[in-house]
């Protein structure tokens, strides 16, 4: 079977010309099976083409996001004036999405190898809009453990929290010693003290925001939740402490996976209080996202206090949590206000489909019954678009492969002013940070999208100094580095 050349339809479906075994006559097949039986003898093992005169579906305007839906309606409708069969007639939606999945990892794949990563020349990086170089501020060396996030004081000074329980100071190029008498956290799997924030008036009140997997004891078993309180440093020690926010023990459940958590304060005050936003992820059980009447996978507004917001969108709706402020999300771990005061999060797709999504008032985000990724263990899950009639809320860009997206900030303040306003995106099992650019106003697309850094460590943290520089919390290596600006005596 040959297509013409000069189709672009035939780049798009060129897929699949040996039969699929019905759907309801075979076991679940892999994507990477699902390809090698039906696009590899056209397409290649690796996309490359050749076959039937195929063209290859390794080039760089293809990777993008705009042909996911092109690539899965070909393969599920086909395209019959080419000679190729729907693919839907024998085959679930899911199947098909995750043959796209499979195209989108042998792309991404190709593009790595060809085009490599970030690399300095004489220790400057070159970016689109600036030129920089990256400076290690705290490694282990200076008793740096697992850092999970950082966050500045007004003066100046940095707030370092480790994964296993532990809050510091950094100040004057050192890393102070552990504060005392900080609240016991489980540290297990994917938990730990996960996020440090102080308040947005911290030099009148001394207030300090921690986010952490708390631990309960029930008979033999040790359960876990993500819960937020506020306290204050006095002498080196924790003290004043107050629970935010702390879910029902029924709530608790004995998994490791997808605590969140981040913190996020909007201003400006009402009546000298400000509203503080959080994330806490599904904890692996994808069935309590979208339910309402429990914590998992949603976004959560508060005071200040930890009192509930009148105005929040499920105050009256009967056995919901009124904390909720959006929920269908799997695990979000980057959580920011842009400089327009729009929510933006980051969130853990499966394998595949990481998602960056703005994030609004009562709106649904699809998890599980949406999903741009496949199952961990190459089985088709689900398709990326809702059924007709149902609000659910897309995401502005979805990283396909899966970048593990962790650590969320915008560019702002002196040091990098051509990045202003844009989102800066880090990824744990990608390596990376993104800069992010998006349109102002309600219904923001994707205007730009650039690697920064790669593999020099899992990103687990991002946050914008004062002056503007990008901190970057690292784990494997444990380091926190930052960006700064390349001046003409550095090249």
């Amino acid at each position: 079977m040959h297509f013409p050349h000069s189709s672009i339809a035939s780049i798009l479906l060129l897929f699949l010309t040996v039969p699929i075994v019905p759907a309801q006559a075979r076991q679940i097949q892999g994507a990477q099976r699902l390809w090698a039986a039906n696009c590899q003898s056209c397409h290649g093992e690796n996309g490359q083409g050749g076959g039937a005169g195929t063209r290859t579906l390794l080039t760089d305007d293809l990777f993008d996001q705009q042909h996911d839906k092109r690539f899965f309606d070909a393969i599920k409708n086909g395209l019959p004036e080419h000679g190729m069969d729907a693919f839907g007639q024998t085959n679930s939606e899911a199947d098909c999405w995750a043959l796209v999945v499979h195209l989108r990892e042998l792309q991404a794949k190709e593009r790595r190898t060809r085009l490599g990563s970030p690399k300095p020349a004489a220790g400057v990086f070159t970016s689109q809009r600036h030129k920089f170089k990256i400076e290690t501020v705290i490694d282990t060396k200076q008793g740096l453990q697992t850092p999970w996030s950082v966050d500045f004081l007004p003066d100046g000074r940095m707030l370092v929290a480790d994964r296993p329980g532990t809050l510091r100071i950094f100040d004057n190029q050192k890393l102070g010693s552990p504060i005392l008498s900080m609240p016991r956290v489980r540290n297990r799997g994917q938990g730990g003290l996960m996020d440090v924030a102080p308040h947005p008036r911290f030099t009148d009140n001394g207030w300090i925001y921690l986010s952490f997997s708390d631990e309960l004891e029930k008979g033999s078993r040790n359960l876990g939740f993500t819960k937020v309180v506020r306290g204050r440093i006095k002498d080196g020690t924790w003290t004043d402490q107050e629970t935010i926010y702390q879910a029902k023990p029924e709530h608790y459940s004995g998994g490791d996976v997808h605590f969140g958590c981040r913190l996020v304060f909007q201003g400006p005050p009402v009546e000298s209080k400000y509203l503080l936003y959080f994330c806490i992820g599904e904890r692996g059980r994808m069935e309590t996202s979208p339910d309402l009447a429990r914590p998992n996978g949603k976004v959560h507004r508060v005071w200040d206090d930890g009192q509930v917001p009148s105005d929040n969108p499920f105050v009256q709706t009967e056995s919901a949590l009124p904390t909720i402020w959006s929920y269908g999300h799997r695990n979000h771990q980057g959580l920011a206000f842009d400089l327009e005061g729009r929510l933006w999060d980051t969130e853990h797709g499966p394998r595949g489909g990481d998602e960056i999504n703005l994030v609004e008032k009562r709106r649904n985000y699809g998890w599980p019954e949406v999903c741009f990724g496949i199952n961990y263990n190459d089985a088709p899950f689900s398709t990326p678009w809702p059924d007709q009639g149902k609000d659910i809320a897309m995401p502005v860009f979805r990283w396909l492969p899966s970048i593990g997206a962790c650590g969320l900030d915008v560019a702002r303040g002196p040091a990098f002013p051509e990045w202003k306003g844009d989102l800066l995106a880090g990824g744990l099992a990608g390596q990376n940070l993104d800069r992010i650019r998006v349109t102002t106003g309600d219904r923001p697309t994707l205007i730009e999208r650039e690697e920064l850094i790669h593999r020099m460590g899992r990103v687990r943290d991002v946050v914008c100094a004062p002056d503007g520089t990008i901190y970057v919390v690292l784990n494997d290596p444990d380091k926190v580095i930052r960006l700064v600006p390349a001046h003409e005596a550095d090249e």
